[in-house]
């Protein structure tokens, strides 16, 4: 595996190299980031990963210095699964003067759910993104990117993204890799304490029972979302939503849609001091 820093380096690296197929992350990898950069070398004739934390999709009161870098750790997994290039930019290298220029997506999407508990979280991601696609793309001609369903809204921004600015990529969903109790793997996860590690799970056994009740019992879709609300508060959880939405565009559905129509349960719940979130797609 080629370990570059600087976009010239990594441009260096992907010339003559073929299709390039990319998996953006924070570090701090876990399984699945893996079965991303698996998935990555089906859709490309060359794999490149990054590790970056983006400072601008982190609010003043979380998590950006005590963020776990694993540098080490991460490198081995990556090489293990096959990762041809690692783009890991030093701070000065992706934003060598302050990043004025920035993405602003749809508020209508971006503004709601994550975007009302994080303000500004999307604009973050989407100007990393696309400075991340300028980056490892803009001399190769496009090719695919590969993004995880467990951060669902984020996965609909950049397909937005990608299609409101015609950016020849290929933006491909893998499903919510989980652990045997169905808990979502997650960076954050490594915030809990063996205690909290063991109630974890409730939140995707929330979002099951509000899926089954919108669709068995669809006649008052608020109410049920206030009960798998407080059903979480009863074991000590903080939920900022769990809720039921219209998968093409994450807007509350119509009652005559609850019985059939694509829908996704979403969830975010803070256990002690970790915030967690997912979802399910019925």
């Amino acid at each position: 595996m080629q370990v570059t820093h600087t976009i010239a380096e990594l441009r260096q690296a992907l010339a003559e190299r073929g299709r390039p197929a990319f998996v953006p992350t924070m570090g701090n990898l876990h399984a699945g980031h893996i079965s991303l950069v698996h998935e990555a070398k089906r859709h490309g004739a060359v794999t490149v990963a990054s590790i970056f934390v983006n400072r601008l999709q982190f609010l003043p009161t979380e998590d950006f210095d005590s963020y776990p870098r694993t540098w080490e750790g991460d490198c081995n997994q990556l090489q293990a699964a096959g990762c041809d290039i690692l783009f890991a930019p030093r701070e000065k290298d992706l934003y060598p003067e302050p990043q004025l220029f920035k993405v602003q997506p749809d508020p209508a999407l971006a503004d709601i759910l994550e975007g009302e508990f994080r303000p500004g979280f999307f604009t973050g991601v989407c100007t990393v993104v696309m400075k991340l696609f300028s980056c490892v793309f803009a001399s190769t001609g496009g090719g695919a990117a590969i993004f995880g369903w467990k951060d669902y809204q984020q996965l609909m921004v950049i397909r937005r993204m990608v299609a409101q600015f015609a950016l020849p990529i290929e933006i491909i969903g893998c499903p919510t890799a989980r652990a045997d109790d169905g808990l979502a793997l997650s960076s954050r996860n490594g915030y809990l304490s063996a205690a909290e590690r063991q109630q974890a799970m409730a939140l995707s056994q929330a979002l099951k029972a509000l899926a089954a009740a919108a669709r068995n019992a669809p006649a008052n879709l608020p109410a049920l979302e206030a009960q798998a609300m407080q059903s979480l508060r009863a074991l000590g959880w903080e939920p900022d939503y769990l809720t039921v939405r219209q998968r093409h565009n994450l807007l509350a559905p119509a009652d005559g849609e609850l019985a059939s129509a694509p829908l996704v349960a979403l969830g975010a719940a803070r256990l002690g001091s970790t915030r967690l979130i997912d979802n399910l797609e019925f």
